[in-house]
């Protein structure tokens, strides 16, 4: 039979009333069914994968129980799908990167590391030995944080090769920013990033509640890392999505943010600057302490101007109106923490304005380098309006002091560079790749990730954020631990 006696488009009725022999109009019809069923077989085929197929940015996969949001995501576009595919996009390394030979002839004097980093060892103090000794995560003790993880985390290969195990979605793009984070540390120190098996929770609130893996007979806590923590939790702080880049509310990566925030302090001199405290974001987040805030909104009884941000209506005029480098008009700004901790917090910072911090409950890995009346205000939740309005008082009739507290919180924002946040991923993974007792390896369900892999699956916005924010290798070694703070 021939091939072009079967194109497209040719009935097999066609060919009886043409004449066509009896063998040939039989081959046709078989060779058209054959086409048909490949082709269905292709399709469904394609159907079924695309249905299952899970991605970072939540498709396919349900909202976190235990903190569900707004989720449409669905199926994912056929790019997604296809085109994006991590078995086509990640390739196994030719060969195992070296340490830059810079930072290898820098490693003998390396800069001090921010104290704030002692805290590392006071995390992972939960999973290490009372010898002093690693090994205190098995497999088992990691699986158990499964049930409140958004995602497994592997890194093999010397630092080379990073593997996602895909468990729920993650609030906007939370996930593809904090896995796009660690394949940058990745690629700024080549060979030094340890192999590491790790849970993770992308959304807010911590869950490791130390009281329940306290005393006698208690069980060990599984390890989960999040982006904050509290005294009474043990989940293990990383650096937030943010640093980054937040595309869904057009904050750019911190680089540029905190370069931009500081240009726009310096437009208007601190005596010239409102006398009152200003704060601007979303009440509208579960936070009684936020919608308690609103009634302090009064500049002559509490010196306070309180603003509702609407980011819904922010998308619309194009962001306009939520520029972060034209709010550092104020002598103070007040940070208020939300569902739980807010990456406002280092926003407000780089002002240079003095900052009022309500009795924060919620810390990051950089806030324990927080000193009240040092870097910042304290401000109480009891009488808090009254609190504000004494912050404003005092800092008015000690102008010169409250201008040196808020230079001293933007200088502690200008050493919190991207130098320092990718050292502080370095020195928590290392650390806590020393607890591990068992040779870490990606699960069978997880999937390979890489650069090009996150950077096709991103959209448009996504994609600025994510090559702006691209690191390069290290000319130097990473900055030195400081002493373990206990």
């Amino acid at each position: 039979m021939l091939v072009g006696q079967c194109l497209p488009g040719v009935l097999p009725w066609t060919m009886f009333r043409e004449g066509g022999s009896t063998l040939t109009q039989i081959s046709c019809m078989l060779c058209v069914l054959a086409i048909k069923l490949v082709g269905t077989f292709a399709l469904n085929a394609y159907d079924d994968a695309l249905s299952r197929t899970r991605t970072l940015l939540g498709h396919n996969l349900e909202p976190t129980p235990w903190h569900p949001f707004p989720h449409d995501k669905g199926r994912p576009p056929p790019r997604a799908a296809l085109r994006c595919a991590s078995y086509l996009s990640c390739l196994p390394p030719l060969s195992q990167p070296k340490p830059a030979a810079a930072a290898a002839a820098n490693a003998s004097r390396p800069r001090q590391c921010p104290s704030y980093f002692a805290a590392i060892r006071r995390d992972l103090a939960p999973w290490r030995r009372r010898d002093g000794g690693g090994g205190g995560i098995t497999r088992a003790l990691l699986e158990s944080g499964r049930h409140r993880a958004s995602m497994r985390v592997t890194i093999t290969g010397g630092g080379t090769r990073l593997h996602v195990d895909l468990y729920y979605a993650c609030v906007q793009s939370r996930a593809l920013f904090t896995v796009w984070s660690l394949l940058q540390l990745m690629r700024r120190y080549p060979g030094r990033v340890p192999d590491v098996d790790l849970m993770f929770d992308c959304m807010d609130r911590p869950a490791i509640n130390r009281t329940e893996h306290t005393g006698e007979g208690a069980p060990p806590p599984p390890p989960l890392f999040r982006y904050c923590t509290t005294r009474d939790h043990l989940d293990i702080p990383f650096p937030d999505w943010s640093f980054w880049g937040w595309p869904e509310t057009h904050i750019e990566p911190w680089t540029r943010e905190f370069r931009s925030i500081k240009q726009g302090s310096r437009r208007v001199r601190w005596p010239d600057r409102v006398p009152t405290a200003y704060w601007k974001g979303n009440p509208d987040v579960a936070s009684p302490l936020r919608l308690a805030l609103l009634a302090c909104n009064d500049t002559n009884l509490w010196r306070a101007e309180i603003m509702r941000q609407n980011w819904e209506e922010e998308a619309k005029s194009g962001y306009q109106n939520s520029k972060l480098s034209s709010q550092c008009t104020h002598r103070y700004k007040i940070y208020a923490e939300g569902f739980a901790w807010s990456v406002s917090l280092k926003y407000i910072l780089s002002c240079g304005s003095m900052a009022l911090l309500i009795d924060p409950l919620y810390q990051d890995f950089f806030s324990r380098g927080l000193e009240p009346r040092v870097n910042h205000w304290p401000v109480s939740t009891v009488g808090m309006c009254e609190s504000i309005r004494d912050a404003v008082e005092w800092g008015n009739a000690h102008p010169e002091d409250a201008e040196r507290v808020g230079k001293r919180g933007q200088r502690l924002m200008q050493e919190l560079g991207m130098d320092t946040v990718y050292d502080y991923m370095l020195h928590l993974l290392t650390e806590y790749a020393a607890l591990l007792d068992f040779r870490p390896g990606p699960p069978h369900s997880s999937q390979e990730v890489c650069a090009g892999s996150v950077l096709c699956l991103a959209d448009d916005r996504q994609r600025r954020f994510l090559e702006a924010s691209a690191a390069y290798p290290a000319t130097a070694g990473p900055c030195s631990m400081p002493p373990s703070d206990g």
